[in-house]
């Protein structure tokens, strides 16, 4: 019982007619569902109520690409009547002045909790839904089909391909879970503003000139407020934007209904099936009388698919903007191969995105995604770290400040002695592998933690990934009819041997920090702001300053992305003398390092 509720009871009583022993209330406690009498498969009387009973979201068992949308599609309630409530039963516990505990008599009319939610209010309406296999997505062309299927729980288990909806001004060109989520996504959106102020400032600066005007962007990334932020900037330079997600998890699906709400072409959900993933993609791409001329790419799958579906359209395209180490590789392959036939801005590579995306994101979304899903304590534990790049420097700096025992693997002597050099005992896999509590990748490359080192590790080790795609865990080999799949949380999985032991995976391998946590937003800013200004620089080039090949930013403009970003810190940069200039050989503006500066 509320403290308001005792309030207002206990006013009612006069001093005077309070007994001998005064009951002193006590917040009661809720009783669980076998004391309600309650059998595991009858229905809860309070679902059967309540006006809404989510279900857990499906998946799709037909993969054919047809997107016929669903002529009565289910109508959500507003956010307002979405409050669950749960009867009190089993009356009040009072607290005699003496110390002994008795039980009020019980009460006609019951109190109702909004905050309590049962958990049997989320049985699915159909059990059988739940058995159905999903296909995961690979990354790009491998795929693999799950043996063990799961879904989280949702409010609505039709699959966005069918159902049909619109936008307030009657706009249907989206595919997302909700469009009734917007309210919620601008809110997201506008908090993710105030940590993004080089993007703000961006759009102050070029309202006039439209340096984008007449690109047709499209673009497969997370699809996060962070992201949100950045589509609109390109909007208001003068872009039109088609988005697709680049990972089935990471998708915030309030923040893809704002965006669909304001106008935006967006298809993902998080939590979409292999099929689902390819289809969003084409639907972004596909589209009668649109041509893009622009990609912005995390992992190379757009890039790819296009190459494999729409060749002809790289005719108009002026240039590719690739994030990611995976996305860059193959854009080297493609390159060294002859294949490449536009220009490609590697943004991975810039210092903006390297040494402060890959490092101090990691540094804190590491311990953030850990502890959300295993809520582990990571003092004395014993973690491998496979990689010691960027993103690896930071994982084990976070781990280490943490109080864990830190080992590293590298192929890299460079990256390795720098691990020594750090204080991190460089070891190889198999060395460490019985012993170890974490096991973290980092590599980018793929197979690197194989089933002959899974089958070793110790019982509760817990595995996951923080490269970009979920190549380096061999997740396949762990389907197979001898080891049990066990859902223990979203995200959350125990893979059980036959002798009882198990290891924890997260993600099933997957981006961690993106699929189960979030990552810091003014981070995501510097990186956001180097995307914006290389698809500029690609857009706005003259014909013949960029040939069919991988390019990195500019250090002019490398140099410019952090100076948006020093305004927040109050920071005063120092400036040259002409006599200093002179000196280092250098313009007093900079760029104050050459470009193989890394």
């Amino acid at each position: 019982m509320s403290v308001q509720v005792v309030a207002a009871k206990m006013a009612e009583v006069e001093l005077n007619d309070i007994p001998t022993k005064e009951l002193v209330p006590v917040s009661p406690v809720t009783p669980k569902a076998e004391d309600k009498g309650l059998n595991k498969n009858e229905t809860n009387p309070v679902a059967a109520t309540s006006s809404v009973a989510p279900a857990p979201e499906t998946v799709r068992g037909d993969p054919s690409p047809s997107p016929t949308p669903c002529p009565n599609p289910v109508k959500m309630p507003q956010a307002s009547a979405m409050k669950r409530t749960d009867p009190q039963q089993n009356g009040e516990a009072f607290l005699n002045r003496d110390g002994t505990v008795a039980e009020a008599p019980r009460m006609k009319k019951q109190i109702q909790f909004a905050d309590q939610k049962q958990e049997f209010n989320k049985r699915p309406t159909k059990i059988g839904r739940r058995s159905l296999s999903r296909s995961i997505s690979q990354s790009s062309t491998d795929s693999y089909s799950s043996a063990a299927s799961y879904t989280d729980s949702s409010d609505d288990e039709t699959s966005p391909r069918d159902k049909q909806q619109k936008n307030s001004k009657g706009n249907s060109d989206f595919c997302i879970k909700n469009i009734k989520q917007a309210d919620f996504g601008r809110r997201e959106i506008e908090i993710a503003e105030q940590e993004m102020p080089a993007l703000m400032a961006l759009r102050k600066r070029a309202q006039g000139e439209k340096p984008l005007a007449g690109a047709k962007v499209v673009g497969c990334t997370h699809i996060t407020a962070q992201t949100a932020v950045l589509m609109e900037t390109l909007s208001a330079l003068g872009a039109q934007c088609r988005w697709a997600a680049c990972n089935i998890y990471s998708t915030q699906n309030e923040v893809a209904a704002a965006l669909a709400e304001g106008g935006f072409s967006v298809f993902a959900w998080k939590g979409e099936s292999e099929d689902d993933f390819w289809w969003c993609i084409d639907r972004c791409v596909n589209l009668e009388g649109w041509q893009p001329n622009m990609i912005l790419d995390d992992g190379g799958d757009l890039t790819h698919w296009i190459y494999k579906k729409y060749p002809n359209m790289f005719k108009k395209i002026k240039g590719i903007v690739e994030e990611s180490v995976t996305g860059v590789h193959r854009l080297y392959q493609l390159s060294k191969a002859g294949k490449l036939c536009v220009p490609a801005m590697n943004v991975n590579d810039s210092v903006t995105k390297q040494k402060f995306d890959n490092l101090y994101c990691c540094r804190e979304s590491i311990l953030d995604g850990l502890k959300r899903t295993t809520d582990v304590m990571f003092g004395g534990k014993q973690v491998v770290v496979c990689g010691y790049g960027e993103v690896g420097k930071g994982c084990c700096a976070a781990l280490k400040a943490m109080g864990s025992i830190v080992y590293v693997t590298e192929i890299d002597p460079i990256c390795a002695l720098q691990a020594c050099m750090d204080g991190f005992r460089l070891v190889k896999l198999n060395e460490v592998i019985r012993q170890v509590d974490i096991v973290i990748t980092c590599t980018g490359n793929k197979n690197v933690v194989v089933r002959e080192y899974l089958d070793r590790m110790k019982n509760g080790c817990i595995v996951c990934n923080m490269g970009h795609s979920n190549t380096e865990i061999d997740v396949a080999s762990l389907r197979t009819p001898e080891l049990t799949w066990e859902r223990v949380r979203s995200q959350v999985d125990h893979v059980i041997w036959p002798d009882g032991k198990r290891i924890v995976l997260l993600a099933e391998g997957r981006l961690l920090n993106l699929s189960c946590s979030t990552v810091p937003t003014f981070v995501l800013s510097i990186t956001a702001t180097t995307q914006a200004l290389a698809l500029i620089e690609l857009y706005n080039a003259p014909e013949g300053r960029y040939k069919q090949d991988v390019y990195l930013l500019p250090k002019k403009m490398d140099e410019y992305v952090a100076s948006l970003h020093l305004p927040t810190f109050d920071a005063h940069l120092t400036e040259l003398s002409d006599e200093q200039a002179k000196y280092l050989g250098l313009n007093k503006n900079g760029p104050f390092k050459p470009n193989y500066y890394r």
